[in-house]
C-alpha cells in the first residue's frame, strides 16, 4: 500500500464503476455499441458518436508509453520527481497515469516501450491505476 497524501480522485455516478473495479483488480473501459470506439474518461456518450449506447468492457492492463513527463518540482502531496505519462491501451484509449518501476531518467524512459498495470492500493479504500515497464 502505498502511503497516500496526495488528493485521491472523487467518483461520480458515471466513473464510480471504474473505480470499483481498480479495487477488484480489474481495469474497466467503455464501448461504445453503435460505432464500437473504446475510450476513457469514464463517460456517459460516446466521444466520437456521442451515442448514449454504451458498455463496459475489460481491459488487459497492457499497453504503451504514448508520452511522458518527469516532474521535478513536486505538488503538495507528491515526492518528486515523478513520471507523468500518458498510456496508450491495447485496447484503443489512453489514459493519464504514472510510471513507476523505473528510475525518472530521460535516458531510460522511452516512448512507444510496452507497460502494463500495477494496481496500487492507495489506502484501504481505494486503488489506482499505475503504470510499470512490461516485463515481456
Amino acid at each position: 500500500m502505498t502511503a497516500q497524501r496526495a488528493p485521491l480522485p472523487q467518483p461520480t455516478p458515471e466513473s464510480k464503476p471504474f473505480f470499483d473495479a481498480l479495487k477488484q483488480r480489474r481495469l474497466l473501459i467503455q464501448r461504445c455499441e453503435d460505432c464500437a470506439h473504446a475510450y476513457y474518461y469514464p463517460r456517459p456518450f460516446c466521444p466520437a458518436c456521442l451515442s448514449d449506447d454504451v458498455k463496459w468492457e475489460e481491459a488487459d492492463g497492457k499497453g504503451k508509453l504514448y508520452s511522458f513527463v518527469i516532474n521535478h518540482r513536486s505538488a503538495p502531496g507528491f515526492d518528486a520527481p515523478y513520471i507523468i505519462a500518458v498510456v496508450q491501451l491495447d485496447e484503443g484509449p489512453r489514459m493519464m497515469t504514472n510510471l513507476i518501476g523505473i528510475d525518472p531518467d530521460p535516458e531510460l524512459v522511452r516512448c512507444e516501450m510496452r507497460v502494463e498495470i500495477v494496481f496500487d492500493d492507495v489506502n484501504d479504500d481505494f486503488t489506482l491505476p499505475r503504470f510499470r515497464p512490461a516485463g515481456d
